[in-house]
């Protein structure tokens, strides 16, 4: 009965003090513009929480091939915007956010004076085209709202959004010449012939509708718009810049010129007015994947008026409410890189749906979402190690609602499979493993509810088993994934075998203990693979042999993706202590992870890799790539946890950073973000669908999160400062805690986690070994 009261009282006592934060405007913390070190790959623009429109500025057109072959600087556009780039070629509604690929960038608006030009120009001469010299000192970016002075025509313009609607507020000049263009041919990651076809219809003099098809990243991308303008259109015309050899019985018209309907793979719009000084026009853009039907419900749903402010505010007040999510007492700075960084993890997923619940699914066909919000953009190589872990954590729904999701995905693949990376209708096979097994089971482990289990196990199941993917017939047979049939086998291997681990929790948790037994040991594979004359991961052909020569360190061409042996022998979530005994114990295996993060990674080792940068290393520990994210927790198992809060502490304080280049790599979708937070909070879920959190070394002095339901937990950290990065005691709701670990079912209906904090390492916390 104490124990129930002083669980009350705690509970009771985190919500009144919550209360009293809640007031704080926390969208202030937020600073879109912090980006990645040289790739910039977080967009800058306004979108609400899980919004389908991001509507951000784009920098330049960048194409993904000249003359054939890749031209490598457009990695640096995936999300549209380069913090140094002096020019914008304009504003278009659909971005990624921190991802190593890209694509998107759809239907760019771009508002000009004087002389109409229809192409963007150069950075170098941007009087050559549409595009404009802008300056960081006229710019602004906000959760749900950016602005910027367009120099070279004196407009300012202002962007804000809602869930499928983009909104436009352009203040002009004075001029008889004003124009806004849309560009159906520009997009991110672009080539010759990525539009598929766009077609373009004036109903009325303030009502456009029209879609465009696209094939790059998604293969088959169909997005319809409706965009109305807050004043009639004086004149609108095109130019297709197609060289056709056939016209048809088009060719009567003048299609240039006011004809209501344009069409073509190359086609660019302009809609012209007069303007007086001062005058603002304003253009609402909504989206569809279904219809431009669906676009205008859309419209008429989310923004029925056009009153700017109002939406702008509306945004604003939606990321308030998410942020709230997670209250925290800590300096202006910590605040700034911690709300920024819980920012980015709501922009994806995207809710992939009209208001209606009409969406396009894998099959391309028309399906209604019953019971459910539908999801995309799902880059899970990369979230299911923190991201999804954080949302099942603090957005339970949402989590339901993105699993069934997946699992509607599985329903319409020809393939039976679970998404593997799949945006915007389409699954675009990127990277490797079966990653929404681990966010599906770690969901209802952590007991996440809404979804049928059954059916998800089913779906685990055969997307294991796919004899069409990865090299799993090899992996069946052999137990690894052969160096001669995949390049990266070993990387394969390692992935599959935790994903199995996950695949057994859930069926144990629903009573089906034969599946369970099958996976817990295919979850052993990784063994097959750890040479114990090296010590490390190695690489095995079809016949067993052991590829030869070796290099633990080299990132290109040794059985990993985006990675080396140094770094993917730690990857073994699902069974660290058994690696430590194959390491050799844990005096080697913490030498061992000293060496990682001490040892100098010569450039050569990963001049073919884009994704791992010198800024992003410390020594060999790559925590600017996904693989690594857990390594710093694993001193715990080892018996000295005061090595894993030196670590994650090191990690904090030099890979996230308040400026515009202040991430150490790609985002990928939250990923690094939600590192972030879970690890200024003191914990870290280093095995996703074990239900357990490793303890880490908090950096926030008290922290209050919303877990639904009215449930919060509240973590503190006592004396905490930059030099007091030690725990010297950590209790749960006044229990000590013995081991290095929380556990979901403990924290799940709140209480207080507090830390005890102190500058000198206490090496016996958790039965740790001098």
């Amino acid at each position: 009965m104490k124990k129930i009261v002083a669980l009350f009282i705690a509970v009771w006592f985190a919500g009144t003090s919550f209360a009293q934060i809640k007031n704080e405007n926390l969208t202030q913390y937020v600073d879109p513009l912090i980006g990645t070190r040289e790739m910039g790959h977080v967009f800058p623009g306004a979108c609400v929480p899980f919004g389908m429109v991001q509507l951000s500025p784009d920098t330049d057109t960048i194409p993904f091939a000249v003359d054939g072959k890749y031209t490598g600087t457009v990695y640096r556009y995936c999300a549209g915007y380069q913090y140094n780039d002096p020019t914008i070629v304009g504003f278009s509604h659909t971005h990624f956010s921190g991802t190593g690929h890209s694509d998107l960038g759809d239907f760019l608006i771009m508002p000009t004076v004087g002389k109409l030009r229809l192409n963007p120009g150069t950075a170098d001469h941007p009087e050559s085209g549409y595009r404009s010299r802008f300056s960081h000192q006229t710019e602004k970016a906000a959760p749900g709202y950016y602005r910027v002075k367009l120099d070279d025509y004196k407009i300012d313009a202002e962007v804000t959004t809602a869930e499928h609607v983009g909104f436009h507020q352009y203040t002009f000049p004075e001029s008889d010449d004003a124009h806004i263009i849309l560009d159906l041919t520009h997009g991110i990651y672009n080539y010759e012939g990525k539009v598929l076809w766009s077609q373009v219809w004036v109903q009325n003099d303030t009502l456009v509708t029209g879609y465009r098809i696209t094939s790059g990243w998604a293969r088959t991308n169909y997005l319809y718009f409706a965009m109305v303008f807050s004043k009639p259109i004086e004149n609108f015309g095109c130019r297709n810049e197609e060289d056709l050899v056939y016209k048809g019985f088009w060719r009567k018209f003048d299609q240039e010129n006011n004809f209501p309907e344009m069409g073509g793979r190359k086609l660019k719009t302009h809609f012209d007015f007069k303007t007086s000084e001062g005058e603002k026009v304003k253009v609402k853009f909504a989206i569809s994947a279904v219809s431009t039907e669906g676009a205008l419900k859309n419209l008429k749903a989310e923004v029925p008026h056009f009153d700017f402010e109002k939406v702008k505010t509306d945004a604003n007040a939606k990321w308030q409410k998410e942020l709230e999510k997670i209250a925290i007492d800590a300096t202006p700075e910590k605040k700034v890189t911690f709300y920024t960084s819980l920012y980015h993890t709501f922009i994806n997923p995207v809710e992939y749906m009209d208001v209606d619940g009409q969406y396009r699914g894998i099959d391309h066909q028309i399906h209604r979402a019953d019971g459910f919000v539908n999801y995309s953009v799902f880059s899970l190589w990369d979230t299911y190690r923190a991201l999804h872990p954080l949302l099942t954590l603090i957005q339970p729904k949402r989590t339901s609602d993105m699993i069934n999701s997946m699992l509607a995905h599985y329903d319409q693949s020809t393939l039976g499979m679970l998404p593997v990376w799949s945006h915007f209708g389409n699954e675009n096979w990127c990277m490797i493993g079966y990653h929404a097994v681990p966010v599906i089971a770690d969901a209802w482990v952590n007991g996440i509810r809404g979804f049928d289990p059954q059916r998800a196990l089913d779906a685990c199941i055969s997307s294991s088993t796919n004899k069409y993917y990865g090299d799993i017939t090899d992996y069946l047979e052999l137990g690894y994934v052969p160096y001669d049939k995949n390049k990266t086998g070993s990387s394969m291997t390692l992935e599959y075998a935790y994903d199995d681990w996950t695949i057994a929790q859930l069926a144990k948790s629903i009573g089906k203990d034969d599946v369970a037994k099958v996976y817990e040991e295919r979850s052993q594979n990784w063994k097959k693979l750890f040479n114990d004359e090296t010590g490390f991961v190695g690489a095995k052909d079809s016949k067993g042999n052991w590829k030869e020569p070796f290099d633990a360190l080299q990132t290109h061409d040794e059985g990993f993706i985006e990675g080396n042996s140094w770094n993917y022998s730690l990857y073994v979530p699902q069974d660290i202590a058994g690696l430590i005994r194959k390491m050799g114990g844990n005096d080697y295996f913490c030498d061992h992870l000293d060496s990682l993060f001490s040892m100098h990674l010569p450039d050569k080792y990963f001049a073919e890799t884009e994704d791992i940068t010198r800024d992003g290393l410390i020594g060999c520990y790559v925590h600017g790539n996904e693989p690594s994210h857990h390594v710093a927790y694993m001193y715990n198992w080892a018996g000295k946890p005061w090595k894993t809060q030196e670590r994650v502490q090191q990690i904090i304080n030099t890979m996230y950073l308040n400026k515009p280049d202040g991430l150490c790599g790609n985002d990928d979708c939250g990923q690094m973000s939600a590192w972030y937070i879970f690890s200024s909070l003191g914990f870290y879920p280093v095995c996703p669908g074990s239900g357990e959190y490793s303890i880490g070394s908090p950096s926030v002095k008290e922290a209050k999160i919303q877990l639904g339901e009215g449930k919060v937990l509240v973590v503190k950290a006592h004396n905490v400062s930059d030099k007091n990065i030690y725990i010297r005691s950590v209790t749960l709701n006044g229990k000590p805690l013995k081991a290095p670990s929380v556990s979901n079912k403990e924290i799940r209906n709140g209480g207080e986690l507090i830390f005890e904090m102190g500058s000198r390492p206490d090496r016996k916390l958790f039965g740790g070994k001098q």
